[in-house]
């Protein structure tokens, strides 16, 4: 797209016209398709892309352990952009492989023993659930649901009630679950959170899942009060496929918390049977990363705090918000989401229908969307009553007029 054509911009847009048009021509995969796909995977604004082109070609004209270290400067600026981005220290920030990579790696150093318990959310990720379950196998260790609100999200009386009963070794909230529209009340769980630290300082440790809400949110731990926080930069804050980070709390670092297989570059080797962890967050990550993504990573994060987070979501959740009103109007279509407050997806089922056919239909017309089954959030889904539901989340380069064309796509395929 140039910067002669006209789009059509919500009349309450939180960006100008100009401004969407720039993102839009920052961005190549704009020009080719209509993106509704944002909780999968954003399109990278097109100097994130070419910040790995560029380090992949010096890899290859001087070799990659050279690369890495001539780009040194570049490399570490990735830490501080992140802690920017969490209000936190560089020294509390690890890279990683994806959000589960991060979570595993926080889950694995809580030292879990027999009859401990988890305390966790009836909307948390599909892989969290499945490793918890795992860990029950493994280690015996029990897991406990907080109710759900009448509204949808956490019951905050509940999650209040059971802290203070269970005093589980570990609260886990996911901030938006992968199928769903629902935002988590995270600052009044936060609340709840720190004053029961207060009473019981041993006792717990708190991983906020913020997958899906980074880029499309502000994340400030020092609100959040968690003691790890996992994160993709490949959704809302448009960074490369197969990266991640984690922020690890002073407390977790200071009690000595460790990921289970910790390696080289997180621990030194100092005898034959003994090792001396690395003082900050680096004991979370590994020795070997593509370092282009890390760069990739480091100017999408650049690129996020420049756009401006706060409008970044206000923009979200207006796009989102007409999504939902527009698909409600037709009467085979029901939309699925439910919560005292709602993000960027944007989930709907139809009777007498099938993900695939609607989401097949819609690629052929140039728009991207994904399908969510009952497995991947199979509590949420059976409340629901529902087996699927087809995803659709916009962001801020999304225009009124592919909003539009999104939804008459999908009456049209339907048959609505």
């Amino acid at each position: 797209m140039n910067t002669e054509q006209k789009i059509i911009l919500p009349s309450n847009s939180i960006f100008t016209t100009e401004e969407v048009l720039q993102f839009r021509n920052d961005t190549l995969g704009c020009k080719n398709v209509i993106h509704l796909n944002n909780a999968g995977a954003g399109l990278m604004p097109d100097i994130v892309t070419q910040a790995q082109l560029d380090h992949i070609q010096l890899e290859a004209e001087i070799g990659g352990y050279e690369a890495s270290a001539l780009r040194v400067d570049v490399i570490s600026a990735f830490y501080n952009q992140a802690a920017l981005l969490f209000n936190c220290k560089p020294s509390n920030i690890a890279f990683t492989a994806s959000a589960t990579d991060s979570y595993t790696r926080a889950l694995s150093s809580i030292p879990f023993t027999q009859g401990d318990i988890i305390l966790t959310d009836h909307d948390d990720f599909v892989s969290n659930q499945i490793q918890f379950m795992s860990l029950r196998k493994r280690l015996g260790i029990e897991i406990i649901h907080i109710k759900n609100a009448a509204v949808g999200g956490v019951n905050l009386n509940d999650l209040e009630e059971k802290l203070k009963k269970y005093r589980p070794k570990l609260l886990a909230i996911t901030h938006i679950p992968t199928n769903s529209g629902l935002v988590q009340p995270v600052e009044q769980i936060a609340q709840i959170y720190a004053s029961y630290s207060q009473k019981y300082p041993d006792n717990t440790w708190y991983i906020l899942d913020a997958c899906q809400s980074v880029g499309q949110m502000k994340l400030d731990v020092q609100q959040l009060k968690c003691d790890f926080l996992s994160v993709t930069n490949r959704k809302f804050l448009r960074g490369p496929r197969g990266t991640g980070a984690l922020y690890i709390s002073d407390r977790a670092l200071d009690a000595g918390l460790e990921p289970l297989f910790i390696d080289m570059r997180g621990a030194i080797w100092t005898e034959k049977d003994t090792y001396q962890q690395q003082p900050d967050s680096k004991r979370y990550e590994d020795w070997e990363f593509a370092y282009s993504t890390v760069i990739g990573t480091k100017v999408a994060i650049e690129y996020c705090r420049k756009v401006g987070e706060d409008k970044i979501e206000q923009q979200v959740k207006l796009l989102s918000g007409i999504l939902r009103t527009k698909l409600a109007v037709t009467n085979k279509i029901r939309v699925l989401d439910t919560g005292p407050e709602l993000g960027g997806l944007v989930t709907f089922t139809v009777e007498d229908s099938d993900p695939l056919s609607i989401v097949n239909g819609l690629l052929k017309r140039k728009i991207n969307v994904v399908p969510s089954y009952r497995a991947f959030g199979l509590i949420d889904f059976d409340e629901k009553g529902v087996q699927w539901a087809v995803r659709a989340s916009p962001h801020y380069y999304n225009t009124m007029d592919e909003m539009e064309t999104f939804v008459e796509s999908v009456k049209e395929i339907i048959g609505a």
